[in-house]
């Protein structure tokens, strides 16, 4: 990652979630519905809104990865019009072609706008896994699938969807840029001082277990987006270890 943009990423850490001041600069995008910020010289991270009954209006992540006029995303935002809304700037503020989304779970913050990709033909990827689970939830349904690892292309950068274990849910993957050592860890990862969330279909168990094979096979990484919250760096996979070590967990 160049100076530049390692200035920048600092930048946006500080400001976590909230765009105040930043929304005049072309990189970023600020609606009631819809945020997007740059994490990294080919990574953003989009934020949108749920309604949930156990949490209320929950910000939902998810992350786009963007090369040489192509882009992927990872995990649709929270419903159909601010989905919409992503496609658009992506299209028209980026000029890139969606090439694919990639759901890294099964739940509704992450794909519940996947028939807005799949009405403008853009081919949707998810581990067997949550295919199962989304079919068997009466969910929006990922058209390929993917036993443990997947790689696509964007442009000349690699991206790796990878699963490490269970979590949050027994399906939960992450997406990792090599060039940037950016992760998206979805809701498998906490922002620091989160609490626990939503363990209706977690593994507490073996969570911590997984994190820490994801932190193993990626020692080096400058930026860490979680599902929910500010990113940041390799604290939220150590604070998210520690949130769920059998001392920890009530």
């Amino acid at each position: 990652m160049n100076t530049t943009w390692k200035l920048l990423s600092l930048g946006v850490l500080l400001l976590g979630c909230n765009s105040a001041g930043t929304t005049q600069d072309p990189h970023y995008y600020s609606s009631e519905t819809l945020l997007i910020q740059p994490v990294s010289e080919h990574a953003y991270q989009h934020i949108s809104y749920l309604n949930t009954e156990s949490f209320g209006k929950v910000a939902c992540n998810g992350m786009i990865v963007v090369d040489d006029g192509e882009a992927l995303i990872f995990d649709t935002p929270a419903d159909e019009p601010a989905s919409e809304e992503l496609l658009r700037w992506v299209e028209t503020k980026l000029h890139a072609k969606v090439k694919a989304i990639v759901p890294t779970h099964f739940h509704a913050d992450c794909l519940a706008g996947l028939e807005v990709f799949h009405r403008r033909q853009i081919p949707s990827y998810a581990s067997h896994a949550t295919i199962q689970l989304a079919t068997a939830n009466g969910s929006a349904v990922p058209q390929n699938g993917f036993d443990r690892t997947l790689e696509l292309e964007v442009g000349d950068e690699k991206v790796v969807t990878e699963f490490f274990g269970e979590g949050h849910t027994k399906d939960n993957v992450v997406a990792y840029v090599p060039d940037d050592e950016v992760v998206f860890g979805g809701c498998l990862i906490k922002e620091v001082d989160a609490s626990k969330g939503n363990l209706e279909d977690a593994n507490v168990a073996a969570w911590p277990q997984t994190v820490t094979a994801l932190k193993s096979a990626h020692p080096d990484l400058n930026v860490v987006i979680p599902g929910h919250g500010a990113s940041g760096g390799i604290e939220l996979l150590d604070y998210t270890v520690q949130l769920f070590t059998p001392e920890a967990t009530n």
